[in-house]
C-alpha cells in the first residue's frame, strides 16, 4: 500500500470513530469509490485491503459506542448469517482445507462485516435516505474521472496509488474503469445504484438529477452493454411501482415467455444473451456457454463446489491455471460451495425482494414517499439480481449488493408487525416519519 493509499485509509478510519452515526457510512463508501482493491497490507495469510480495513474500523465503533441492530435479527439478517456458516463449513470438502478456509473467511468477513456494519448504521427511514444521497455525491468525482479517463487514457486513480494499468480498449472503444478492477463492474455499481438514487427524486430532485447524471457517464465511459442492461431492469422495476398488483401477473408472463423461447429456439432459451450486443464486443455468447457448461459438469461442483473448472470453457484466466472466468455471480457460488451455498445466495435475494413488498404493504398510504423507498431498494436488488447471470462481483463492487441488502434490512426491521402502524416524529426532520412495531 503506497503513501497516498495509507493516508486516505487513516484519514476514513479517524472519520469513522469522530462523525455521528448517520454519516459513518461516508467513510465506508469513499473507500468503496476511490481506491483500488489491489491496495493492500498483508498480515500472514491475510491481506487487508481498503475496505476491510475500514470494516475492522466500524466494527470497532459500534462495539465501543454499544450500537446494535434496530428490530434485533430478522429473517433476512439470519440468512445472511446460514449463508456465512455453509460458506466457512464447505471449505471442508476441498483439496487445500486451509487455503479454501482462509479465502472464504475473507468473503465472508466483507460480505457480512458490510451487511451488519451498515445494517447497524441505518437505524430509520431518514438514515437510508441519507445513505441514498452519500451515494449519489460520492459518485459525481468518479464519474469526472472516467470522463477525464476516456479522452485522456489516463486512470487517475491507479496512478494515485502509484499503480498505473492499461485500459481496456475494445473493437476501437475506450472502456474506461475508474478504480475497478474493470470497466464492467464500473459500470454495473452506477446501474445498479440509479434506482437508489431515484429514492432522492421527491425530496431533494437537483441531488437525484446529479446523481443520475454522474450514474449516466460512468456507464457511457465503461463501453460495456451489461451495465445498460442492468440500467433496463432498474428502470423496469422503478417503473412497475405504479402497477406493483400485477406483479404476479407480470412474473408468470415472464415465466411463458421463457418456455416460448425455449420451445422455438435451437439452442437453450438463455442464449438469448449471445444475441444482444448493444456496443459492439459483447461476451454474452460466453456467459451462455458458461451456464451450459455449470449444468453438464454440475456432478462435480453440486454438493459443495470444486476447485477446478478450467475444462468447463475453451479459454481460462490468466490469474488462474485451474479455472476459467467465471462471469455469473450465481454460479461463483455454486463454485465456492455448491448448489447449498447457491441456493441460500438466492434465498437472500427472494428474501429481500419479499422485505420490500411487506414494508410496501405495511407502510401507510400517508407516507407514500416512504413506500416509494422501499420500492426503490427493490429495484436496486432487481437490478443486482438480473446483472449477477453476466457479472461476477469481484472487487470492492461487493459493497454495493450488501449495501442494498443492508438498508432493505433495516427498512424492513422498522416495519409493523402487526396491520396497525405507530407514527411518530423522526428527530432527524419534521417531516420525516419514524415506523416503529406495535
Amino acid at each position: 500500500m503506497n503513501a497516498f493509499a495509507l493516508i486516505f485509509l487513516l484519514m476514513n478510519l479517524a472519520a469513522l470513530f469522530l462523525l455521528p452515526r448517520r454519516w459513518t457510512p461516508l467513510p465506508i463508501l469513499l473507500g468503496a469509490c476511490y481506491i483500488p482493491a489491489l491496495q493492500l497490507i498483508q498480515l500472514g495469510p491475510a491481506h487487508l485491503s481498503v475496505m476491510r480495513a475500514l470494516i475492522a474500523g466500524g466494527l470497532v465503533r459500534i462495539i465501543m459506542r454499544n450500537e446494535r441492530l434496530v428490530g434485533g435479527l430478522n429473517s433476512l439478517d439470519r440468512l445472511v448469517m446460514v449463508w456465512a456458516v455453509w460458506m466457512l463449513v464447505s471449505s471442508y470438502f476441498h483439496k487445500d482445507q486451509s487455503a479454501a478456509l482462509v479465502y472464504r473467511l475473507g468473503l465472508v468477513y466483507d460480505a457480512g462485516g458490510i451487511y451488519f456494519l451498515l445494517r447497524i448504521l441505518c437505524t430509520s427511514l431518514d438514515d437510508v435516505v441519507g445513505l441514498c444521497r452519500i451515494t449519489a455525491i460520492l459518485l459525481v468525482p468518479l464519474a469526472i474521472e472516467m470522463l477525464y479517463e476516456k479522452v485522456t487514457l489516463q486512470n487517475l486513480f491507479y496512478e494515485a496509488v502509484g499503480d498505473p494499468i492499461g485500459l481496456y480498449i475494445r473493437n476501437g472503444t475506450v472502456r474506461a474503469q475508474g478504480p475497478f478492477a474493470h470497466a464492467i463492474i464500473a459500470g454495473t455499481v452506477a446501474a445498479t445504484t440509479m434506482p437508489i438514487i431515484m429514492v432522492l427524486w421527491r425530496q431533494s430532485r437537483k441531488e437525484a438529477i446529479v446523481g443520475l447524471g454522474a450514474c449516466l457517464v460512468i456507464i457511457f465511459t465503461c463501453g460495456s452493454s451489461g451495465p445498460i442492461m442492468s440500467m433496463a431492469s432498474g428502470f423496469a422495476a422503478l417503473f412497475m411501482w405504479r402497477h406493483r398488483a400485477q406483479i404476479p401477473l407480470v412474473f408468470w408472463i415472464m415465466v411463458a415467455s421463457y418456455v416460448v423461447l425455449d420451445l422455438v429456439m435451437k439452442e437453450p432459451a438463455y442464449y438469448i444473451m449471445a444475441r444482444i450486443d448493444l456496443v459492439g464486443g459483447s461476451g454474452g455468447w460466453h456467459r451462455a456457454r458458461l451456464i451450459e457448461s455449470a449444468i453438464e459438469h454440475l456432478d462435480e461442483w453440486w454438493v459443495a463446489g470444486t476447485d477446478y473448472t478450467r475444462h468447463w470453457m475453451p479459454s481460462g484466466v490468466s490469474w488462474s491455471a485451474e479455472h476459467t472466468d467465471i462471469t455469473n455471480h450465481y454460479l461463483k457460488m455454486g463454485v465456492i460451495g455448491g448448489l447449498p451455498l447457491m441456493l441460500l445466495f438466492m434465498g437472500i435475494l427472494m428474501q429481500g425482494f419479499s422485505a420490500v413488498r411487506w414494508t410496501v404493504q405495511a407502510v401507510s398510504q400517508r407516507l407514500s414517499k416512504h413506500q416509494f423507498t422501499c420500492w426503490a431498494l427493490g429495484a436496486s436488488l432487481f437490478a443486482h439480481a438480473t446483472t449477477f447471470i453476466s457479472v461476477s462481483y469481484f472487487d470492492q463492487s461487493f459493497v454495493f449488493i450488501y449495501l442494498t441488502l443492508a438498508a432493505i434490512g433495516s427498512v424492513y426491521s422498522n416495519a409493523p408487525m402487526k396491520s396497525r402502524v405507530r407514527l411518530s416524529t423522526s428527530s432527524l426532520g419534521d417531516h420525516a416519519l419514524l415506523i416503529k412495531r406495535t
